[in-house]
C-alpha cells in the first residue's frame, strides 16, 4: 500500500488558482461604486463645510479651547532617569 498523500498534478493546482481568481473577480464585482465625479462633488462639499483647524488661513485664528491640536496646559509631566 502507498502511505504517501495524494499529490495534486499541475493541472489541478493550475485548475484550483483559476477558481481563486474567479471568485476574487466576482467580489470584485459585487463592490459597490461610486462615479469620480460624485465622489469629487462629495469630498469639495466635506471640504467646504468641515473647519480645518490646520489651515488658519482659510479658517482664521483659532480659539485655544476649541483647538484639538493646542497643547495642553499641564506641560509634560514625564521623568526622566
Amino acid at each position: 500500500m502507498n502511505a504517501k498523500p495524494h499529490k495534486q498534478s499541475m493541472s489541478e493546482l493550475k485548475l484550483r488558482r483559476l477558481t481563486e481568481h474567479n471568485q476574487r473577480l466576482r467580489e470584485d464585482l459585487e463592490r459597490p461604486r461610486v462615479r469620480v465625479s460624485e465622489a469629487s462633488q462629495s469630498l469639495i462639499t466635506y471640504c467646504k463645510s468641515t473647519r480645518d483647524y490646520l489651515v488658519p488661513s482659510v479658517w482664521g485664528p483659532v480659539d485655544k479651547r476649541e483647538d484639538p491640536y493646542a497643547p495642553s496646559g499641564g506641560g509634560c509631566t514625564c521623568t526622566a532617569m
